[in-house]
């Protein structure tokens, strides 16, 4: 069967693979997207139409077709300027690692910086970083929110008096899903009876999930952290800038590493 291929028709499919990845990846998030779709989907009717010798159908689509090539760029003229200028900047495969880097960074910037004012003025929050579990049973009963990631709507969430602020806020990667979210309350018997509502429920959803919870203090203003229904209290804030730098950058691997120091961290304490 690859006695037909040579080393050019490997080259080949390389790169149109790749070629064809990058349009892709430019277009999405806009609506040439939903072209995309509507080609496949006439494509589709195109083809069923020759198969069963439609003829008419072949025609009108056919004729649909000639339309579209001199609609599509009047249409679509903002989105392929823009496709067109990412390819003169370089964008595509070569950009995105930076892009997602940048991306990464200020997202983590953003959520650092509202811990760190949360836990100077002592206001108590719960922030559930959720990851390969989804936490549905817990935000579907919440207040969906589906909100960008920023420090003022964070601040603002926990801030005394906000109706919203009597419970957990939900991160799933770089969307606040939801806020004044219950979480199951740890069973562990052993925690100190000192511990607050806030705690146990941050010890609680990593019971029964791979989430991270972050823990800001009202009383002591500190920052705690929970993963695997371990705890780990006292965490300086460079320590959360770089779990949620590797969150947010979607590295498993690396983090891995970051996580288990908290958990002997948090066995030890």
């Amino acid at each position: 069967m690859f006695d037909f291929f040579d080393w050019q028709d490997i080259i080949d499919i390389v790169v149109i693979t790749i070629v064809v990845y990058n349009l892709l990846q430019l277009i999405v998030g806009t609506r040439a997207v939903q072209l995309v779709r509507g080609l496949l989907i006439i494509g589709v009717f195109a083809a069923a139409a020759r198969i069963f010798d439609l003829r008419t159908l072949s025609w009108f689509l056919g004729k649909a077709l000639g339309v579209l090539v001199v609609a599509i760029p009047i249409v679509f003229q903002p989105e392929l300027r823009k496709m067109l200028e990412e390819l003169g900047r370089g964008g595509g495969l070569w950009q995105r690692g930076k892009k997602a880097q940048a991306r990464a960074e200020s997202l983590s910037h953003e959520v650092a910086r509202a811990i760190s004012y949360l836990k100077g003025q002592k206001i108590g929050a719960l922030i559930v970083l959720q990851r390969r579990t989804g936490l549905k049973d817990f935000w579907q009963t919440a207040i969906r929110l589906n909100a960008d990631i920023s420090q003022e709507l964070l601040i603002s969430i926990f801030w005394e008096g906000n109706p919203l602020h009597d419970g957990a806020v939900i991160i799933d990667r770089e969307v606040i899903v939801a806020a004044s979210c219950y979480l199951p309350l740890t069973e562990n018997a052993d925690l100190s009876r000192w511990m607050g509502t806030r705690h146990r429920a941050a010890l609680g959803v990593t019971e029964v999930s791979d989430a991270i919870s972050i823990v800001v203090s009202e009383e002591r203003g500190e920052i705690s952290l929970a993963i695997n229904g371990h705890l780990s209290k006292n965490l300086k804030e460079a320590q959360i800038q770089k779990l949620l730098l590797h969150y947010f950058g979607g590295e498993e691997g690396e983090s891995r590493s970051v996580l288990g120091r908290f958990r002997e961290d948090a066995r030890l304490s």
